[in-house]
């Protein structure tokens, strides 16, 4: 696709995974590419359903298996995320609620080259430093369990 649009902005789907364990931890990894820690989250690929890019980006970064159970939210970022090369994107967020699935592996390990680490925090003590990026995500958590049951999005 870039072939054809260059660096142009395009308009990426994304997706987040708030896995909460029994204990009400949440899963997290610390980015290689920062270093801040950080819920899961990823891009879906061409033609996959949003709940399973989820379930297989927790897997590919930290070996957890999850079910997804609620949709939290679908947000637009506000701001346009530019990549080392140039390219240039906006992501439409789609956030999931989940938890690790009781036929699965919950025990979380390092998965692929985009964590250092991984594990289970506890959402009032996470770890530091945390991504800006995720303490907004946080949010739209407390908010989404706050309000009615459906999931929160913007408008206007």
């Amino acid at each position: 696709m870039r072939e054809k649009v260059g660096h142009d902005l395009l308009m990426l789907v994304g997706v987040t995974a708030f896995v909460e364990d029994d204990e009400g931890r949440l899963l997290m990894g610390r980015r290689a590419d920062t270093g801040e820690w950080a819920l899961v989250y990823g891009i879906a690929e061409p033609f996959e359903e949003p709940a399973l890019s989820v379930r297989r980006e927790v897997k590919e970064e930290t070996g957890v298996d999850c079910v997804v159970s609620e949709l939290v939210s679908v947000m637009a970022q506000h701001e346009e995320h530019v990549y080392g090369n140039g390219d240039r994107c906006q992501f439409v967020d789609i956030a999931f609620a989940c938890r690790p699935d009781p036929s699965g592996n919950s025990e979380p390990f390092v998965g692929d080259d985009e964590s250092l680490a991984v594990g289970w925090f506890s959402p009032e003590e996470p770890p530091r430093p945390l991504a800006q990026s995720t303490v907004e995500r946080l949010g739209w958590l407390r908010r989404y369990r706050a309000g009615d049951g459906h999931a929160i999005f913007e408008l206007g």
